[in-house]
């Protein structure tokens, strides 16, 4: 879905009612709004990974590139993250002549819209990170989309190192076979290739435009979700 769709998606599919309340905004969905919360569980009765990378505190800082649909959400998420110290909205599955907006959006380059994180694993571990994906970040059942979003360009993926990879895979596995979700985990797990930044004006577009449509309905309770159960990792 372009920019220009997610916005004509949030004023005609999704109608907010802004009801002012003691000098604030109190912004309502109206009666009929789809929701994708079928997934949601509480962050205290989910599972944590079997098992864990082990920290290096000579090479504290690492890097992890996750994709969960549209990445003005996912980006939000991680930035508010002790122990993060950058988050970079972009593009990473496919070829540097196609790594532009519109090109991505017609879901024909193999690209994914993935965010790339930078940690500081003494602070927190890569395991949260995942846990904070799986919980937060997105809804990992869907298939090539997320929400109102649709094509592969917004599949879930994690891009990462051998053990990386083979971390997330144990960690998936373990979810389906506790049947954590009401549906398998679709998550692709890949290598990590050349990542591609995406365009100056998708970079933390959410504290940019916090009362953009899309973002008041599908973005913003992510952060409050968020705060709401990882309030140590919150900042």
């Amino acid at each position: 879905m372009s920019t220009f769709s997610r916005f004509a998606y949030s004023l005609a599919a999704i109608s907010i009612v802004a009801v002012t309340i003691a000098g604030g905004v109190l912004k309502m969905p109206l009666p009929g709004l789809a929701t994708n919360d079928s997934h949601l569980i509480s962050a205290t009765s989910f599972p944590d990974p079997a098992i864990d990378i082990e920290v290096n505190p000579a090479v504290k800082e690492q890097t992890i590139v996750l994709a969960g649909g549209c990445f003005w959400g996912v980006e939000a998420v991680f930035e508010h993250l002790k122990g993060v110290s950058d988050v970079t909205s972009g593009y990473m599955g496919g070829d540097e002549a196609t790594a532009n907006y519109p090109r991505v959006s017609t879901g024909t380059t193999a690209h994914a819209e993935s965010v790339k994180i930078t940690y500081d694993s003494t602070q927190i571990s890569y395991e949260q990170l995942l846990k904070v994906f799986f919980v937060v970040a997105h809804n990992p059942t869907e298939l090539d989309r997320q929400g109102p979003d649709t094509g592969t360009q917004y599949r879930s993926a994690i891009f990462g190192s051998d053990e990386q990879q083979r971390v997330a895979q144990v960690y998936i596995d373990q979810l389906n076979a506790a049947k954590v979700f009401d549906r398998p985990i679709v998550t692709e797990i890949a290598s990590l290739s050349a990542f591609y930044p995406a365009e100056e004006h998708h970079q933390n577009f959410i504290d940019r435009n916090p009362n953009y449509p899309y973002v008041v309905v599908h973005d913003l309770p992510k952060l409050d979700r968020l705060r709401e159960q990882f309030p140590n990792l919150y900042q």
